[in-house]
C-alpha cells in the first residue's frame, strides 16, 4: 500500500512474442475442382464479397473472365460463354458471394461445383477436337455428372446440343429448376447411370466428365462419333492420382493423351 491509501499500479504483462513463423516452400498448385465439402465451405467462409459491383452485373463476370484470361485461358468462344452465366444462380445463396472466385463451393449431397479455371480448361481442350473445330461449335455433347448445373449452361452457349445425366437424383432435380431458362435451348437432362453414358442421342461429337474412374468406360467411347473428341479425369497409378485425359476418335481407332493432374470425385454406378 502507498502512503495515500492507494494500491501501487500493477504493470502489465504480455506475453512473449511468438517466433516467426519459416516461409514455405512454393508448391505446384494441382487443380482441384471437387476438394472436400468441407475444405470448401472453410475457404468459402475465409473469402470476402466481390467489391464494388453487384452480384447480377456483367462486370463481376467480366472480372472473372479476365483472371481466367490472365491464367492461361485463351479459348475465345469459353470465356465469352463464362462471360454469360451468372454462376451464382447456381449454388446456396449464403455462398453467392463467393460465386467468382476461383474455387469450389458445396453444392449438397457431397458434391461440390468445380472450380471456373477447371471449367473453362476442360472446356476449351473439348473445343479443340477435330468436329468442334469443323462446326465452329462443340456440335452434340454429352455431359457426364450435371451437379448444379453450372457447367451444363456453359455447354448450351457452345454446342448444337447439350445431353446431361446425374446419378443422384436430389442434384438432378435441383439442376432442373436452376436450368429451367436453359432447357429449352437444346439442352436435355437425364438422371440415371452416367457410366453408360446415353445411347439414345448417341453419337456425339463431344463428351465431357464431372468424375474420375479407373478408365474411360466402354461405353462412352462407343458413342463417340469418328472426330469426337472426349475430356474426363482418370486414375493414373504413375503419377498417384487422377489426371486429365483427352481421347480423339478417329477413323482407325482412339487416341488417348494425358495433361495435368486433378482432383475429382470418383466416378460411381447406378442411380440414387
Amino acid at each position: 500500500m502507498s502512503a495515500s491509501g492507494t494500491p501501487p499500479a500493477r504493470k502489465p504483462r504480455f506475453p512473449a512474442a511468438a517466433a516467426p513463423e519459416p516461409t514455405p516452400t512454393p508448391r505446384r498448385e494441382v487443380l482441384r475442382p471437387q476438394r472436400p465439402v468441407q475444405q470448401a465451405a472453410q475457404d468459402a467462409a475465409r473469402r470476402s464479397a466481390p467489391s464494388g459491383v453487384g452480384l447480377t452485373s456483367d462486370a463481376v463476370r467480366r472480372r472473372m473472365v479476365e483472371r481466367l484470361a490472365r491464367g492461361g485461358i485463351r479459348c475465345e468462344p469459353v470465356l465469352q460463354a463464362m462471360a454469360q452465366v451468372p454462376r451464382h444462380e447456381f449454388v446456396d445463396s449464403a455462398l453467392a458471394a463467393q460465386a467468382y472466385e476461383d474455387t469450389s463451393l458445396p453444392i449438397g449431397l457431397g458434391q461440390t461445383i468445380s472450380k471456373p479455371s477447371v471449367v473453362a480448361r476442360m472446356v476449351s481442350l473439348l473445343h479443340e477436337g477435330a468436329n468442334a473445330r469443323a462446326q465452329g461449335h462443340l456440335g452434340k455433347t454429352l455431359e457426364i455428372g450435371t451437379g448444379c448445373g453450372y457447367q451444363a449452361a456453359v455447354l448450351c452457349l457452345l454446342a448444337r446440343q447439350v445431353v446431361s445425366i446425374e446419378r443422384l437424383a436430389g442434384l438432378h432435380e435441383q439442376a432442373r429448376q436452376r436450368l429451367a431458362p436453359w432447357r429449352a435451348q437444346r439442352l436435355m437432362l437425364v438422371w440415371g447411370d452416367g457410366r453408360l453414358g446415353h445411347g439414345p442421342s448417341a453419337p456425339y461429337d463431344s463428351i465431357i466428365a464431372a468424375a474420375g474412374g479407373d478408365d474411360i468406360p466402354p461405353a462412352w467411347l462407343d458413342q463417340m462419333a469418328v472426330g469426337a473428341r472426349l475430356v474426363a479425369p482418370v486414375q493414373s497409378d504413375a503419377h498417384g492420382g487422377h489426371m486429365l485425359l483427352v481421347v480423339d476418335r478417329q477413323a482407325d481407332g482412339w487416341v488417348r493423351t494425358l495433361h495435368e493432374p486433378v482432383h475429382f470425385v470418383p466416378l460411381k454406378s447406378g442411380a440414387e
